[in-house]
């Protein structure tokens, strides 16, 4: 798979969080960003569940999702909501999705949702809202084109 920009940047982002040593670098280690279909959504893999890393992984799924959108610095998280539907048994490999489903100049709104790879079944689903105010005005923020394949700034 080509590295597009977006996921060029989404991989900076996600390594700043790891490079920081906060919860990121110490819940993820088996974590897998498997590509960036399009703007605004992030998919990825891990190999165990917990309902305090699935809470996390809502937190930076959101994030990096608003990375993939070109924000280097992804604002600061003012509400996380988790809901948990069903349990993944220890070893179970999942899938995580998240969507930028909405943002203005002051907030931003993600969808982050946890399926099953064996069953396809939804495990749990969760909603991350962000202040991006002052992430809007970093001088490390890129556009890239529509189909997000390059940074046209």
């Amino acid at each position: 798979m080509p590295v597009t920009a977006r996921r060029k940047l989404s991989w900076s982002a996600y390594g700043s969080f790891l490079k920081n040593a906060g919860h990121d670098a110490n819940s993820f280690g088996h974590l897998k960003v498997t590509h960036v279909p399009k703007p605004g959504v992030v998919e990825a893999e891990m190999v165990s569940l917990h309902g305090g890393l699935t809470s996390s992984l809502v937190d930076s799924m959101g994030s990096l999702a608003l990375s993939s959108r070109g924000l280097w610095m992804t604002g600061v998280s003012t509400d996380i909501n988790v809901t948990f539907v069903r349990a993944a048994p220890l070893g179970e490999t999942v899938r995580l999705q998240a969507h930028v489903i909405g943002q203005g100049k002051t907030l931003a709104y993600t969808r982050i949702e946890m399926f099953s790879t064996k069953t396809g079944k939804l495990l749990a689903y969760g909603s991350h809202t962000k202040y991006i105010a002052l992430a809007l005005k970093s001088e490390q923020n890129v556009t890239f084109s529509e189909d997000g394949e390059t940074q046209v700034e």
